[in-house]
């Protein structure tokens, strides 16, 4: 069946000629999601690793190596430029020699071809842990102004696309602030707003509209207010608990003449660690899709698959990178 969501995305990358690195580049998951995405003529691969290993598993197959990008750390031609720039880039915490050391690894290398704009983006994570896919984007592209810190959104789809929510932070911060809650909310909303969702942003609580007292709400009535003040011009409201963000009824009773309660289209979670059961819950038991973690708040896109991700995940997460840099 069609899947309306991603033949939207398709429609706005393609024929933008925007090139996306994938710094694992041996991995058959990303060998299989390129060639679609250069079959499709959706983006343009750059697959980093040794060329000749790289080559013999085209070959293996059954593609041609001439249809891709394939780039060597060890051997490339503008190395000095880049060793030169990210020397720059740290202002003073690397030596040229450390460059030259920490530019080999490929999450590096990856990260500097965007920030160079010799990409518009990266994917990793099939192989490396989140902390190798980020730590390398922190240093180097950094967050937006007014963004302190990256977060992680997961883009929750049932029914082919026609059911669609952002559920945020799911993997990055485990105890964020309400400064940083704010930040979230807003960065999730602009995340929405990719994907055609009309962003109606609830603040998740154990508590709706005052009905519990913790520090952990006041945590969240907090950076309810801050995310308002910040961007009046959008739908957030809380504190608020699941049931009063998605049950209309519900939202009715427990928080009348709320603009976002019973209706939510964005949940931002209070922490990591409900954020993290919760998307999960939402995949296992109520069969919806979950696509992600899109980091957000950086300059440029940077995405980070997960370890157990497949071929299509590689694929699906692609096009949202893509569509990130025409934001």
């Amino acid at each position: 069946m069609k899947n309306d969501l991603f033949d939207g995305l398709k429609a706005k990358i393609a024929g933008k000629n925007l090139k996306i690195v994938f710094p694992e580049g041996i991995e058959p998951r990303i060998i299989g999601a390129a060639h679609r995405l250069q079959t499709e003529e959706l983006v343009t691969p750059i697959l980093l690793g040794n060329v000749e290993e790289i080559s013999a598993t085209l070959r293996s197959r059954g593609l041609q190596s001439s249809l891709f990008t394939v780039i060597d750390p060890a051997d490339y031609d503008q190395f000095d430029e880049m060793v030169n720039a990210f020397v720059e880039r740290r202002v003073g915490k690397v030596t040229e020699e450390q460059a030259r050391d920490i530019l080999l690894d490929v999450n590096y290398f990856g990260t500097m071809l965007v920030y160079m704009g010799l990409a518009d983006g990266l994917v990793s994570g099939a192989v490396h842990s989140t902390a190798d896919t980020v730590r390398p984007a922190l240093q180097i592209i950094k967050t937006k102004p007014g963004v302190s810190r990256t977060s992680g959104a997961f883009l929750m789809v049932r029914a082919y696309g026609k059911e669609k929510y952002i559920f945020s932070d799911c993997a990055i911060n485990i105890k964020p602030g309400a400064q940083e809650l704010a930040e979230i909310a807003i960065d999730s909303a602009a995340t929405a707003a990719l994907f055609d969702i009309e962003p109606r942003v609830a603040m998740l609580s154990f508590s709706t509209n005052g009905s519990g007292a913790s520090e952990d709400v006041t945590k969240v009535v907090e950076a309810t207010k801050i995310a308002k003040d910040l961007r009046p011009d959008l739908k957030i409201d809380g504190e608020m608990q699941f049931d009063a963000a998605f049950v209309p009824e519900v939202g009715r009773l427990k928080f009348p003449n709320s603009s976002v309660a019973g209706n939510a289209s964005v949940f931002v979670f209070p922490d990591l660690q409900s954020g993290n059961i919760g998307y999960k819950i939402a995949q296992r038991l109520g069969n919806f899709e979950a696509i992600g973690p899109i980091l957000q708040g950086l300059n440029k896109p940077v995405s980070d698959l997960s370890r157990g991700s497949n071929e299509e995940d590689v694929y699906k997460l692609s096009i949202i990178t893509a569509a990130q840099a025409l934001m």
